[in-house]
């Protein structure tokens, strides 16, 4: 049954809201599930902080206990030195357990316990520490064999492993919650996708069909065009009708697959408006000191929401960037080449101009080998490659060291240039060699601006004047791009049986963000 323009528009209406639905749930669960994990997480690591106050408060009064019976024992001073530095880091552990447990009622008395015994065995150590350095070892030996020591040793050591029993306990009980958030997280997701994909598997089919249905009709128009003349008009006329309801419909789909970026841009500055009478609000009444439930509402209205107000606008403007990146790129496919004679030293000493006084401004220079070839090119390309080149070399720069950037170019068998850009810049790490020219991908630190594009482009143009681009780097030490191409472009466009398309022509300053 053919299908109508109405019912696509319809379709594709009902197609948008129901994947636009989807994916606001999926947004917000997701948002809602991570926050349950980062609130599970952060308690586990509190748990196992508590955990480790125990064991570092028990090692303390063990190594105590171990210098009191060393010195006990051989009367030598040197076993005192472990007995005072655990002494002596006691005080500061037990407040340390002391607050880390605050929050944990079932094991308030027990900690109070610990402090007691801790207090009286370290009273009992120090008197037989202090009788044996007064010569009355007998006297400090017969308090040792009353076992009250003994005693309050192994209560202590009860309370410990039950405390610490307690915090695994609780670290396991913290660990299994967080384990259910993440499964209703990882099903959420794949619920969603699923819906998401059966819509735009719908959409596709309707459109597919849709689409058939219109080379259908044209190629009706053709068989019938040598009939009646009458009869051409008309399929013409209906072929015409046919050709608008397809730009029409192309129209539709761009508007409403680019209306949810513009929805999110301006929600998001109608967000940051409002956020600013509630910070206003909190600047002007306060909080109150014993509020925890409006101090948290004050720092998701000053902190947590601009900050997260901050990345969907980044994120909505790289994704803006993103789609004119892939245009342009697709554009330059298009193109049609012309070659003509090039004397690469003219080019690249145009290029080094525009970008000399930044050499210049950070101490380097540019050489160019002098008597460089000249080659039948594509002028635009070679422009648009070598200026993109360059441009690197210098973004890219070492901060511990002048620029240096030097080009050359060697012959190889075949009638091919291999065209060398060296710098002393930062360098790319050996794994990153081949990814660098891959779309959307950089490498190192991303302290400058780019969206990953720019070699991407750049080996797009050159295969597209029958060469190929790699690299030889080294981290820290600087980049050697190397360019391979035809010395005479018409003759690889004759062996590859290239069919010319003439698009507008670009000027040399159209040239993407640089990756």
């Amino acid at each position: 049954m053919p299908i109508s323009k109405l019912a696509v528009i319809r379709s594709t209406i009902a197609a948008f809201l129901i994947g636009l639905a989807a994916l606001g749930a999926i947004v917000a669960t997701t948002f809602w599930l991570v926050s349950e994990t980062g609130t599970y997480t952060r308690l586990s690591m509190a748990i196992r902080l508590q955990r480790a106050a125990l064991v570092d408060l028990r090692i303390l009064l063990q190594d105590t206990e171990t210098g009191q019976r060393g010195f006990l024992l051989t009367g030598e001073e040197t076993y005192l030195a472990p007995y005072d530095e655990a002494r002596r880091r006691l005080a500061a552990q037990i407040e340390l357990v002391r607050t880390r447990l605050a929050g944990v009622p079932e094991d308030t008395a027990a900690v109070a316990r610990v402090v007691e015994i801790i207090s009286g065995k370290l009273t009992e150590m120090q008197q037989t520490i202090e009788l044996v350095q007064a010569g009355r070892r007998d006297e400090a030996l017969a308090i040792v064999r009353t076992d009250r020591g003994r005693v309050l040793m192994e209560e202590a050591r009860r309370l410990f492993e039950s405390m610490v029993a307690n915090a695994e306990q609780r670290i396991a009980d913290s660990v299994a919650r967080q384990q259910a958030t993440i499964k209703w997280l990882y099903w959420v997701t794949l619920l969603g996708a699923l819906v998401i994909v059966a819509v735009v598997a719908g959409a596709t089919w309707m459109a597919v069909v849709y689409t058939r249905q219109l080379v259908a009709a044209q190629r009706e128009v053709e068989a019938l065009a040598a009939g009646l003349e009458e009869r051409v008009r008309e399929r013409t006329a209906d072929l015409g009708r046919a050709n608008e309801e397809i730009q029409r419909f192309a129209y539709i789909v761009t508007h409403d697959l680019r209306a949810p970026l513009v929805n999110i841009m301006g929600f998001t500055s109608e967000l940051e408006a409002s956020l600013a009478s509630i910070r206003a609000w909190f600047d002007k009444a306060g909080v109150p000191a014993d509020d925890p439930i409006a101090e948290d509402a004050r720092l998701a209205a000053v902190e947590d929401a601009p900050e997260a107000l901050g990345f969907i606008r980044s994120s909505t403007r790289k994704m803006d960037g993103l789609i004119n990146a892939i245009l342009k790129l697709s554009r330059e496919g298009r193109r049609t080449l012309r070659p003509e004679r090039i004397d690469l030293g003219a080019l690249f000493e145009a290029a080094a101009d525009s970008i000399r006084h930044q050499v210049v401004e950070a101490g380097g220079e540019i050489e160019i080998a002098p008597g460089l070839p000249t080659v039948v090119s594509d002028r635009l390309a070679l422009e648009q490659v070598f200026g993109n080149l360059l441009d690197n070399a210098v973004k890219y720069r070492s901060p511990e060291r002048p620029i240096r950037i030097r080009v050359g170019a060697r012959s190889e068998p075949g009638q091919r240039l291999v065209v060398e850009v060296e710098d002393n810049g930062r360098g790319i790490a050996a794994h990153d060699h081949d990814r660098v020219f891959d779309l959307f991908r950089r490498s190192g630190t991303q302290d400058q601006p780019g969206e990953g594009i720019g070699l991407a482009h750049v080996r797009a143009m050159v295969r597209n004047l029958g060469g190929d681009i790699t690299l030889a780097s080294q981290l820290g030490r600087g980049t050697t791009m190397k360019v391979d191409l035809p010395r005479d472009l018409r003759k690889s466009l004759r062996s590859a049986g290239v069919n010319a398309r003439e698009p507008a022509r670009e000027t040399s300053q159209n040239r993407d963000d640089r990756g």
